[in-house]
């Protein structure tokens, strides 16, 4: 399970450790950088698969990501005595991303790439990489370390691109089990719930126990769950959010169609006849649901456009997954938050709540002074 994330220069989290525990949840208002949050754990999980370089050039190159800001801001400027002014910078340009379980933890540093006549000037860097175990970053404990372009595994030193993650790149058993973990990372944002939405069409159905990213394989995977899933569970969510209701997948000459039955109904409605509530509480029913449970689940706004009655079932799921895999959830909505704290209550978890706040564009954590986080060590280049 993982126990810290550490982002230092991305966007507003200039300098943010924060705990994590099998339920986390990530508040704040808007702008208080909630989605700079989960795109960092995105970026993370892209290095295992070799695409946090791109993800970083599609984001508009590393200049555009990076702190805004100035590296120190005076007492004067938080009282608000004179404005921000730009200062030279003393140190070197870095986006550092990093995690730690109890098993092991991983970090790496993004700068700029160096002067050249390459057109691929916004491909960053990837200036140290290392990988350890245990909790905490200590010489003793290191795995895999890398400067620029050489890693040093087992006191043998392997020649690696700039642009290329040593965990994608380098077929060591130690690297390959972290990356096999980090790729198993699941992320969900807002799903498509228009009249065109993948979730809404007719599909060749195949046993899935992983929704896609864009549901277009709901009907396949609510019936996955119903074959080999925990079809009771699958049955409850239905009826709790919809009372008397309940869905069945008819397979039509190999398409997969879902079929909604609502009482007082006298026949079943498709996934094009939906509300967009109704199909979306049922994706996240999908999501919450699956029979393969990752190492790690992340949700991004789940209650997004659904009913406020739609919030307790959506609590109870949410609750129900955190048993099965450690599950982040970004969120400003206070009434799924009290929901799963009610419901995480009832069956015995502890939420980690965390509540981000922005001050002179900066994020912090709410309550979170200089010593309070969690103990963290950013490898130097």
């Amino acid at each position: 399970m993982l126990t810290t994330l550490a982002i230092a220069n991305y966007r507003s989290l200039r300098d943010i450790v924060v705990p994590l525990r099998r339920l986390t949840v990530v508040t704040g208002a808007n702008g208080t950088g909630k989605s700079s949050l989960y795109r960092s754990l995105r970026l993370l999980a892209d290095a295992a698969r070799n695409g946090a370089v791109a993800a970083l050039a599609y984001e508009g190159g590393l200049q555009s990501t990076l702190w805004a800001g100035p590296e120190t801001v005076g007492r004067s400027v938080r009282e608000r005595r004179h404005p921000v002014q730009g200062t030279v910078r003393t140190k070197a340009v870095a986006l550092r991303l990093g995690f730690a379980a109890d098993e092991y933890g991983y970090a790496i540093d993004f700068g700029l790439p160096r002067p050249s006549a390459s057109k691929f000037a916004l491909d960053p860097e990837i200036k140290r990489e290392c990988v350890w175990t245990g909790p905490v970053l200590r010489k003793a404990t290191l795995l895999a370390d890398r400067h620029n372009g050489m890693v040093v595994l087992d006191d043998n030193g392997i020649s690696i691109s700039l642009t290329d993650s040593m965990l994608s790149e380098l077929p060591m058993p130690e690297l390959m089990i972290i990356r096999d973990r980090i790729r198993s990372w699941r992320f969900y944002d807002q799903f498509r719930t228009d009249a065109h939405a993948p979730a809404r069409l007719a599909r060749v159905g195949t046993r899935t126990p992983v929704l896609a990213d864009d549901g277009g394989d709901l009907a396949a995977a609510l019936e996955t769950i119903r074959e080999v899933g925990d079809e009771d569970d699958l049955i409850k969510a239905v009826d709790d959010a919809f009372p008397g209701s309940r869905i069945d997948v008819e397979n039509v000459g190999g398409r997969f169609e879902l079929r909604f039955h609502q009482h007082g109904l006298l026949r079943p409605l498709g996934a094009t006849e939906l509300s967009d509530g109704t199909l979306r509480y049922l994706l996240w029913v999908a999501v919450l649901l699956t029979p393969r449970p990752p190492e790690l689940l992340v949700l991004n706004e789940p209650e997004t456009s659904l009913h406020p009655d739609l919030i307790a079932p959506l609590a109870a799921l949410i609750t129900t997954a955190a048993t099965r895999t450690q599950l982040v959830m970004v969120s400003h909505n206070a009434i799924l938050i009290r929901s799963l704290t009610a419901a995480a209550e009832q069956v015995g978890e502890d939420i980690g709540l965390i509540e981000l706040v922005k001050e002179f564009g900066e994020t912090s954590v709410v309550g979170q002074g200089p010593l309070d986080g969690p103990s963290w060590q950013w490898p130097k280049r």
